[in-house]
């Protein structure tokens, strides 16, 4: 009976310790996106709208990066210089028209779907009607542009080929890449429930064969 009663609590004990690991594994999880950003004075402010729902000024800086975020906090800003004079200095004001200065940046290879190479990010200067959104601000400049069932845009000059907002596992943020953590290994977690376990089940084994000795 003492080893029943032992050994079902330290049952309960390791599908704890399995069932943290997996949640933790499941708060990991990213989706590979392009983001969308607004300049504000020196930094870049995740945009509370989506592209086509957005109608910039004339003078305004927006940005776009791919990466692989778990959502807006953790999301990648758009890297480069991001000056409206300075993209815009080669485009001239026109009367009824106005001028969005646009980053758009490829990202990292290690965010890239498989097999795709980013491209190098650049920078452009969309001059467009007064009442054009942004999607149609960055439709003159980088197409071909792609967009899923939902109007999520999914591609930005053609690039990624392929894919649109897929989940990636394992994805990880550089605060929590730690030399002792692995993704092949057990969690620290999960070592030390194991070892708790190893030290109760001794103990009962010995209450037990002490009582049948008694």
């Amino acid at each position: 009976m003492i080893r029943r009663a032992v050994l079902l609590p330290l049952a309960s004990l390791l599908l704890c310790a399995g069932a943290g690991q997996a949640a933790q594994a499941a708060q990991a999880a990213g989706y590979r996106y392009w983001s969308f950003w607004d300049r504000d004075g020196d930094d870049w402010v995740y945009a509370t709208q989506g592209p086509s729902t957005t109608r910039p000024s004339d003078g305004d800086v927006q940005g776009f990066r791919f990466a692989v975020s778990e959502d807006s906090s953790d999301a990648a800003r758009p890297r480069g210089k991001a000056d409206f004079k300075t993209i815009c200095a080669n485009t001239p004001a026109q009367d009824g028209k106005k001028r969005v200065a646009l980053l758009i940046d490829f990202g990292t290879t290690t965010d890239a779907p498989s097999g795709e190479t980013p491209p190098p990010a650049r920078t452009a200067c969309a001059q467009v009607s007064h009442d054009a959104t942004t999607a149609e601000a960055l439709a003159t400049v980088a197409k071909p542009l792609r967009y899923d069932t939902n109007a999520l845009l999914c591609a930005i000059s053609g690039y990624p080929e392929k894919g649109c907002g897929e989940q990636v596992a394992g994805k990880q943020k550089p605060s929590a890449q730690k030399k002792d953590t692995s993704d092949d290994g057990p969690s620290l977690g999960l070592v030390a429930g194991i070892a708790v376990v190893a030290v109760l089940g001794g103990a009962a084994i010995w209450q037990v064969r002490r009582r049948g000795q008694s």
